[in-house]
């Protein structure tokens, strides 16, 4: 059962870690049954075809249906998006936000990526900039009144890249997760994955909950302890404790991802 957490007297961060013991062992051993399923799965939406180009599957393929329009994905809804994740980047290393959408702007014109984006920030007039930079200050009012301080010895480490291969190359899942905390060593669970998002929280945000804790499970090895998200529009946090059963459902999940891109493919 997902747990979520509303208006909790704690942080985020002190949600997300939670007790030492009431974390499980580390489980090292399922992510070889849920890779044979995927192959095996990829093999009977394929069988011994092979599509012009790899079906690609991301947190977004989750997220949302297909066939629907989610107007958070617009140009300017992603700007948002990522101008906010940015800001959770220096949150976590303890840098004191004063200035939110310029300290965002700054730091993503530093990093050189996202340009297409960038440039559609270039192109916004004088309102339109104004609206937007209004938008992201509110949106960092909420991440830091509820994140809470992040200890340095939590290792947190932000836009962590996730990449997997399968059905010998017809099928890559791609990903990235705002926010991993926590250690692989030692023989309790530990890591927690932390996603951040600019819209509410729905259905979509549950499978891609499980897609990144899959993604994980199948990139280390090791089964992390707890996916969580966090909406800078509600000030919501989902948690949800990683198990088999997720990761076993997030796996049928893809499948149907890959059955409906391949199809198109």
């Amino acid at each position: 059962m997902t747990q979520t957490t509303t208006q909790s007297p704690h942080s985020v961060v002190e949600a997300l870690r939670g007790k030492r013991t009431a974390r499980p062992r580390v489980d090292a051993t399922s992510a070889a049954g849920l890779r044979g399923e995927l192959e095996d799965g990829i093999y009977k939406v394929f069988g011994s075809t092979t599509p012009r180009h790899p079906v690609i599957v991301r947190a977004s393929s989750l997220r949302q249906s297909h066939r629907a329009t989610d107007l958070a994905l617009s140009r300017t809804g992603l700007l948002r998006g990522i101008l906010v994740s940015q800001l959770l980047r220096l949150m976590s290393v303890g840098v004191v936000v004063e200035h939110a959408f310029d300290d965002a702007v700054d730091t993503l014109r530093g990093e050189g990526r996202a340009i297409d984006l960038l440039g559609h920030l270039d192109q916004l007039d004088n309102e339109e900039r104004a609206r937007l930079a209004t938008d992201v200050t509110a949106h960092a009012v909420t991440l830091s009144r509820s994140m809470g301080e992040m200890a340095s010895h939590w290792t947190p480490r932000t836009a962590v890249a996730g990449y997997q291969r399968l059905g010998g190359g017809r099928v890559e899942l791609r990903d990235v997760v705002d926010l991993v905390i926590g250690s692989s060593e030692g023989g309790v669970a530990s890591i927690v994955l932390f996603d951040l998002t600019t819209s509410p929280l729905g259905e979509g945000a549950e499978r891609v909950l499980r897609y990144h804790a899959l993604v994980h499970t199948l990139k280390t090895s090791i089964v992390p302890w707890r996916s969580a998200m966090f909406s800078s529009a509600t000030g919501e946090l989902w948690t949800r404790d990683v198990d088999f059963e997720m990761l076993a459902r997030s796996v049928h999940e893809v499948l149907a991802v890959v059955e409906e891109l391949g199809s198109v493919s």
